[in-house]
């Protein structure tokens, strides 16, 4: 069975988060949708890392599960297995800082083997005269490198992964602060840069338009701000050895160069691939001004210069330009050994599409989708692995019929743009007839 992982997503601690972000809450989310492996998150955070060491315990194997006293259970999700979660320590901060020139913001995930290792960070942290109190995901002042250097300093087996790195205003490679290549941003660490999270807004068919990401492992994480969508990006996991130092050592050589050279081959953990939003319903696929209701697509927003139709004033420039104007490879191109991701929209989306209703909290919506998760065992479970044959005997034809098109990519998307996700379409409005059935539950 494939392992799924989401290693990045956040507290009640980080701004504009779900107070429901609990570690027992967390944990069951995990087990609704699926998830084996995920983030503590906000580790930075102090009152939330004491709560991390009042609820988590290590398994011994630099990961952590939350304490049996504490699991809680919900009545609408009746699970057929006790499923497992563990808890990796990480978490992600903001870098704000001048560098060549230029005034840089850039966001990174850091993971560590332990909780000791987490204070410990804390406290370098803080003598460097970081604030970690205000935020679950803290501005810091100092540079990506020396941020780098820092966790290095305190334990080597330490990991730094660029976060959402096409994203506007806060990435690596983001049109409005970023860098054109990994080493601009971190010199002569670089080496120890072995993975990139690719973000909402763009997959790895993208990614591979751009050579210089065939060095590192391209990550899919959730980014979660509320307990529903945790999961909806993940990593898959292949093997029976679930550690933090096989995980780190699989993201190491998942990348295309390593898997070329077959460095991949004989690992007791391995990545295999991820599960994807459709970029164009990320936030920032497209150019645009939100504000203006501006959407463009990278030509047009060549043919204006990039400036507003509207107000006149620049746009905001989305990830698919950015990556079109770092790519050295037709679109279409894709590496021999690269690794398999499959595009998905969260099942209870997948759900009011196909019962016709407008919102994913409606309660026909509600009433279908715990049905669903409890019958079908967890929501990746459902969209990812099922048969269609068993799909439709534990639910109706419309949400079948929703689901094979899904798996197909037979979706239509107005893009997302300038911080507004896309609208993303499994039904034509002609098809309401796939509406009328009764729910099974």
């Amino acid at each position: 069975m494939p392992i799924y992982a989401d290693l990045h997503i956040h507290s009640p601690y980080a701004r504009a988060c779900s107070p429901q972000l609990t570690p027992e809450n967390i944990d069951l989310w995990c087990r609704i949708k699926g998830i084996s492996l995920v983030n503590c998150a906000d580790f930075t955070q102090p009152k939330w890392l004491t709560g991390l060491q009042e609820k988590l315990e290590p398994v011994g194997n630099g990961l952590y599960r939350l304490k049996s006293s504490l699991r809680i259970k919900d009545v609408r999700f009746k699970e057929q297995t006790l499923a497992e979660v563990y808890f990796i320590i990480g978490t992600e901060v903001a870098c704000i800082y001048r560098h060549n020139d230029a005034t840089r913001r850039v966001h990174h995930c850091i993971y560590t083997p332990s909780l000791e290792n987490a204070v410990k960070i804390n406290q370098n942290l803080t003598a460097r005269g970081c604030k970690l109190k205000a935020d679950g995901r803290p501005i810091l002042g100092m540079s990506s490198q020396e941020l780098l250097k820092l966790i290095l300093a305190e334990n080597e087996r330490n990991v730094l992964i660029p976060a959402h790195i096409w994203t506007p205003w806060f990435a690596i490679f983001g049109s409005k602060s970023g860098y054109n290549s990994v080493s601009e941003c971190f010199g002569d660490l670089t080496k120890h840069i072995f993975a990139l999270e690719t973000g909402l807004s763009s997959d790895p068919a993208m990614n591979w338009q751009v050579s210089l990401t065939d060095d590192y492992a391209l990550v899919s994480h959730s980014d979660a701000h509320s307990l529903p969508n945790i999961g909806r990006e993940a990593d898959i996991f292949e093997g029976t050895n679930l550690s933090y130092d096989n995980i780190m050592q699989a993201l190491r050589r998942g990348s295309v160069q390593a898997r070329q050279a077959g460095q991949d081959k004989n690992l007791s953990l391995r990545l295999a691939g991820t599960l994807e939003f459709f970029p164009d319903e990320g936030r920032y696929h497209y150019d645009g001004h939100r504000a203006c209701k501006v959407c463009l697509a990278p030509s047009e927003t060549f043919k204006r210069q990039g400036i507003c139709p509207v107000c006149q004033r620049e746009l905001t420039i989305g990830v698919l330009n950015r990556v079109t104007e770092l790519s050295d490879r037709e679109v279409n191109f894709k590496p021999p050994a690269a690794l398999s991701y499959l595009n998905l929209i969260e099942l209870d989306k997948v759900i009011a599409q196909a019962l016709g209703v407008s919102g994913r909290q409606a309660k026909k919506v509600e009433t279908e989708y715990w049905g669903l998760v409890s019958a079908g065992g967890n929501e990746l479970n459902i969209l990812a692995n099922l048969s269609l044959k068993k799909l439709a005997n534990i639910t109706i034809e419309p949400i079948v019929e929703a689901i094979r098109r899904l798996r197909a990519g037979m979706v239509k998307i107005e893009p997302g743009y300038d911080g507004e996700y896309g609208k993303i379409k499994l039904f034509g409005d002609d098809e309401a007839k796939f509406n009328k059935q009764v729910s099974l539950f």
